[in-house]
């Protein structure tokens, strides 16, 4: 079922590109970023096999593919910071998520989340998604873009060139990262049964 589905996905990110080019790349990044889970394990490469075929230039390759990720992620940065906390603090006790984990979230963010945000850009599912809970934080939005950018670089162009240098073959590149989302997934599943355990065990007391 998974595979169908992505496979599913992955004929529609080829088909974006091959009808709106450099600006498919941008508009794919672009939702990819915007807390919307489309592999860029897909969209990166492909676009990379492209320039290994003389269609795409590997500079603007990984220039549209920034640029999309950037907007893509002040988008969901700017959805966290003007309205995720009010519905956080609302709805947030379902989630147990208290007021107090807001303001933790806040400092933490504060000292380490410009590198969070860099580092975060190299993860498969945290690239996703690390934009919203640093919108939450109101982070500062100079760094957040500046750290956003350069830490988008190294993934979108990494993964073009390997496109570009696998050929045909640049399918085989989602194969190699698989194993790393199913590892980052496991730390998301432990760290979520943390966080429900510290929430029941605090509240007992």
């Amino acid at each position: 079922m998974a595979s169908t589905i992505l496979g599913t996905i992955s004929s529609w990110i080829i088909s974006v590109i091959s009808h709106l080019g450099y600006g498919g790349v941008g508009l794919l990044m672009l939702i990819q970023s915007a807390n919307i889970p489309i592999p860029s394990e897909v969209i990166m490469p492909f676009a990379g096999f492209l320039v290994g075929t003389g269609q795409f230039n590997i500079w603007l390759v990984t220039f549209y593919g920034v640029l999309g990720s950037l907007i893509g992620s002040l988008f969901s940065y700017y959805i966290g910071a003007n309205g995720g906390r009010p519905f956080v603090e609302k709805y947030g006790k379902y989630l147990l998520i208290s007021h107090h984990d807001l303001d933790i979230s806040d400092k933490w963010f504060s000292k380490y989340g410009e590198w969070a945000v860099f580092f975060g850009r190299f993860l498969p599912i945290v690239r996703t998604f690390i934009s919203f809970p640093a919108g939450i934080a109101k982070m500062d939005i100079k760094k957040f873009i500046l750290y956003s950018f350069f830490g988008s670089i190294p993934w979108t162009l990494g993964l073009a060139y390997l496109g570009a240098k696998l050929g045909e073959n640049w399918d085989n590149i989602k194969n190699y990262t698989h194993g790393l989302d199913n590892v980052i997934l496991a730390l998301i599943v432990i760290g979520i049964i943390w966080w429900v355990w510290r929430h029941l065990k605090n509240r007992d007391k």
